[in-house]
């Protein structure tokens, strides 16, 4: 465990199950409590939540009090009414999670503008930090990690104080028995190995979150999930497109106005 985060108590927060995965070793070393909010159902109705507990348990993690509470639908249908309720209401219950749990820093999804949930999955961390910091007496610091990019495919160099985890040999095989066991992701992960080998696996970079909720510099517009819906929608799948200024933006806004009020 790099210096900077050994014995201090950790939270995991993804938007969806198999986002553990990508830090792996991480977790295997802080043993964190881990929030997950979807069920990761995407449209096929079959949850992969259980997958995740095992993977949890293996690695020593615990599950926290939000755990694959929402079919990712129900949240896409949150996102396209613009329930700005439903997602400060989760930023509260995860902040006071993190002051209950006395935890120390926070690991949890980045901005890719790959999908909408993990975007946002970002946004209710950051707010639930900022109230959560409003009541402990030491500040909870804040890291995210690339779900789809690779670890250190996007460098930048306004990003200081990176941590950086590369795994030994022994671990990485832990981490990549544990991705091949995940059945739901199996395609993700011979992928993800076929182009890039183990090496897609051995590095974890946990990246400092310095800036408040809204995240807007980090996506280029349009989005990939903007495109990939309008696919979706052509095919008949879904009867509408979640759209980054109209949908995402202002739940993002809505989160930094009530975390920062």
């Amino acid at each position: 465990m790099p210096p900077a985060l050994r014995n201090r108590r950790a939270a995991l927060v993804v938007g969806h199950p198999g986002h553990e995965l990508r830090v792996h070793g991480w977790m295997e070393l802080a043993r964190p409590f881990v929030c997950v909010f979807t069920d990761g159902s995407g449209r096929t109705g079959q949850s992969r939540l259980d997958s995740t507990t095992r993977l949890l348990t293996r690695a020593g993690a615990r599950p926290g009090s939000i755990y694959g509470r929402f079919k990712d639908v129900d949240i896409y249908a949150a996102i396209l009414d613009n329930d700005f309720g439903l997602f400060i209401e989760l930023a509260e219950e995860l902040a006071e999670a993190l002051v209950r749990d006395a935890v120390d820093y926070v690991v949890g999804d980045a901005v890719e503008g790959y999908n909408p949930i993990h975007d946002l999955c970002r946004c209710v961390i950051n707010a639930a930090v900022e109230l959560a910091n409003r009541i402990k007496t030491t500040r909870i610091a804040n890291f995210d990690f690339l779900v789809v990019g690779l670890p250190d495919s996007r460098s930048d160099e306004l990003r200081t104080g990176n941590i950086w985890l590369r795994l030994d040999e022994v671990a990485l095989e832990r981490k990549l028995a544990a991705a091949k066991s995940y059945l739901e992701l199996r395609d993700d992960v011979s992928k993800m190995t076929g182009e890039a080998g183990s090496a897609a696996f051995q590095v974890e970079t946990l990246r400092p979150v310095i800036s408040a909720v809204r995240a807007d510099d980090s996506v280029q517009e349009p989005p990939f999930y903007e495109r990939y819906g309008e696919q979706q929608v052509a095919e008949g799948y879904y009867r509408r497109v979640i759209r980054y200024r109209e949908h995402i933006l202002p739940l993002a806004d809505a989160l930094v106005t009530y975390a920062q009020r």
